[in-house]
């Protein structure tokens, strides 16, 4: 009997690794003779790195760059593995360079934040030898459409006086010209995969500034201002590069850094939960299961825009595997995910408590709501086998 076991984290208590040896430990004590198969996933956002790294036996690597207010910080990148050793494919998470989790509410800074810091962990990856590098864009703080993420690349960015632009979005609205000579030539033979779960174009109501600005800090002038300059951005770069990519679905995500890196860079952009997946080589690894088990802290009707239980059902299924998945807690219209794959759900918080409880007694809790659903499992095999 195989068994894949491919979760996400569960926020705030358990990283995707930690899950799925909880979930494997809970059904080991039921059955002995199981292959298991540990696949921490993550559909693009914080942890991506680490379950890709630990999913592929890959490596991590801390690097000193800037946050998104120019300050030097240790952030982390991965360098994946596979069954030949080869090293080639890099995963980064904007979050850890140019992630609002580097600032204070108070510094939250839409209109000087840079992408600079996630350019400079792309370069260490080239530096490593990286072929293919996947991208993803949760978490940002940053609303200059890539500017700084470009620039530490190469790419010169001007205004008429022909001065360098200074960091940050507003800066853009004085842009003049941009030199794409000094780009970073290993960029030409290396794929860039960015994972993005929004279908905003860059500019206007649904664009970069309105949407996402908000909550970085942007007051409503300012979400003028830098629509206005995201706008001039893609005016100038069009010119440049002879190609529009503005209202392309995702163009918008991170500040316009959807934008950024299919113009410049070709970028091509993808629901996260299926570059990960294909990145750890998931299709091969289901094809023969017996059972694949996901889960992730929290399953509701959002879950069904392509979080990671959805998406590792709707690849189980593929193959014809039933698959069953744990969350810490059950949401409003949580039931619409059996239409998607997900044969059967359950919570492993074993009764009342407080939050602080359930994300303390995550690890315990799950293993022992795995192991009773392993002896349910066991008594239904041995059910079916004697019809």
């Amino acid at each position: 009997m195989k068994i894949v076991i491919a979760p996400d984290s569960f926020k705030e208590s358990l990283s995707a690794e930690e899950v799925a040896n909880a979930i494997a430990q809970g059904f080991s004590q039921i059955f002995s003779d199981v292959e298991f198969d540990l696949v921490p996933v993550a559909d693009g956002g914080e942890g991506t790195t680490d379950a890709l790294v630990a999913a592929t036996q890959g490596q991590m690597h801390i690097e000193r760059v800037v946050d998104p207010l120019g300050r030097p910080i240790d952030a982390h990148w991965g360098m994946l593995g596979n069954s030949d050793g080869d090293l080639s494919v890099a995963v980064i998470e904007t979050a850890s360079a140019s992630g609002l989790e580097r600032l204070t509410t108070q510094e939250r800074d839409p209109l000087h934040a840079t992408s600079r810091g996630t350019g400079q962990l792309i370069l260490k990856a080239l530096d490593q030898g990286a072929k293919r590098i996947i991208l993803g864009l949760g978490g940002s703080a940053t609303n200059d459409g890539g500017m700084g993420l470009l620039s530490a690349l190469g790419v010169g960015f001007f205004d008429a006086a022909g001065n360098p632009l200074p960091e940050g979005g507003a800066a853009l609205e004085h842009l003049s010209r941009i030199d794409c000579s000094t780009l970073d030539p290993r960029v030409k033979g290396t794929e860039f995969l960015v994972a993005c779960d929004v279908d905003n174009p860059l500019l206007g109501k649904r664009g970069a500034s309105a949407i996402f600005g908000p909550q970085k800090g942007a007051t409503p002038a300012m979400v003028e201002q830098l629509d206005r300059a995201l706008a001039r951005f893609a005016d100038i770069s069009e010119s440049v590069l002879g190609k529009s990519e503005r209202e392309l679905a995702g163009a918008g995500a991170a500040g316009g850094l959807g934008f950024g890196l299919v113009q410049f860079l070709n970028a091509r952009l993808a629901p996260g939960i299926n570059l990960v997946l294909d990145a750890v080589n998931f299709d091969r690894r289901v094809s023969g299961a017996d059972l694949v088990v996901t889960g992730e802290g929290r399953i509701d009707g959002q879950s069904l825009g392509g979080k990671t239980p959805v998406g590792v059902a709707r690849w189980a299924k593929q193959h014809q595997v039933p698959v069953i998945a744990f969350c810490g807690s059950i949401g409003e219209s949580a039931e619409k995910v059996h239409d998607l794959g997900i044969d059967a759900l359950f919570s492993v918080v074993p009764g009342v408590s407080t939050l602080e409880q359930a994300l303390e007694e995550a690890g315990p809790n799950l293993q022992r709501c795995a192991e009773q659903v392993a002896r349910l499992l066991k008594i239904g095999s041995v059910a079916l086998s004697s019809i």
